[in-house]
């Protein structure tokens, strides 16, 4: 896709990161007892989220994804066991909903007459350092349509926990960011999108079927709010996805993207040998929730 230059561009390379969040790490290597020794890394941790941040009683953020469909099925298991009682899920996605009532979980769907106290998610990938998520790069096209209500959900928690293998989990991180903006003007919200991150990221509109091109083809997505996603690929290391987010913010038709800031959250790292957490502690970071 050809955009024209702007004057100012957004460089990455000229941006100092700078350190907003403290966090901690905490290895965590005991896992749940009735799991076997060859367990996958993702089912070990999303027994552990389980385990260490589920209580009866409390109402829970149901995300969407590979580990998190793991956890909704044990939570249905603790829940007809008794191992815990009066759990309700507030579903993300069509898919989440599906495993929960599978599995015998109680639903709300309203976010207005109560409060989530906590919320699990797959994430795309982690900055290390800050915690911030990347969410909605394209799993399946059934999954396009969630991004505003999976940062919802999260957002509206007490706590959230992102679930992730260890390679999601670094500095520096590359690939696509996810931007839903106002579909009758996209192309010239893509230019400037373009012009901000001139040589340094590719925009390109998100298709409903199959890969399109940069344009999207002639079927792209269309969100059931009227929003076309863009999917901006960053082509080099991106040192601070703070700095990123207030950047698409500033632009005029830019509904939401795909980068989430938690205040109160762990990240809960799939690894080969052991499954960790790191938990921030606090943020000064804007926007967070």
């Amino acid at each position: 896709m050809a955009f024209a230059a702007a004057s100012t561009p957004f460089s990455l390379s000229s941006v100092v990161p700078t350190r907003r969040r403290s966090f901690q790490k905490v290895s965590v290597p005991r896992v749940s007892a009735n799991l076997s020794p060859e367990a996958t890394p993702l089912l070990r941790a999303a027994h552990h989220t389980v385990d260490n941040y589920v209580k009866s009683g409390m109402v829970i953020g149901l995300g969407s994804g590979d580990a998190s469909d793991m956890a909704i099925r044990y939570l249905g298991q603790q829940l007809r066991s008794g191992s815990l009682e009066n759990v309700v899920g507030v579903p993300m996605s069509a898919r989440s909903a599906s495993e929960a009532a599978k599995y015998g979980i109680p639903l709300k769907y309203s976010l207005d007459d109560f409060q989530i106290d906590f919320a699990f998610h797959d994430a795309d990938a982690v900055e290390e350092g800050t915690l911030i998520a990347v969410i909605g790069r394209r799993r399946s096209s059934q999954e396009d349509d969630y991004i505003l209500k999976q940062k919802s959900i999260v957002k509206a928690a007490n706590e959230a926990v992102f679930l992730i293998k260890e390679e999601q989990y670094k500095a520096g991180l590359e690939g696509s960011i996810p931007v839903l903006v106002q579909s009758l003007n996209w192309l010239a919200i893509a230019e400037e999108i373009d012009d901000l991150y001139l040589g340094d990221a590719e925009v390109w509109r998100r298709a409903s079927v199959g890969d399109a091109g940069p344009l999207g083809g002639d079927f792209p997505i269309v969100t059931s709010d009227g929003h076309n996603i863009l999917d901006v690929i960053f082509t080099t290391p991106i040192p601070s996805l703070a700095n990123v987010a207030e950047s698409l913010e500033t632009i005029d038709g830019v509904v939401d993207h795909g980068l989430l800031i938690k205040t109160r959250c762990s990240v809960v790292i799939a690894g080969e040998t052991e499954v960790r957490t790191v938990t921030l502690q606090t943020s000064t970071v804007e926007g967070g929730v």
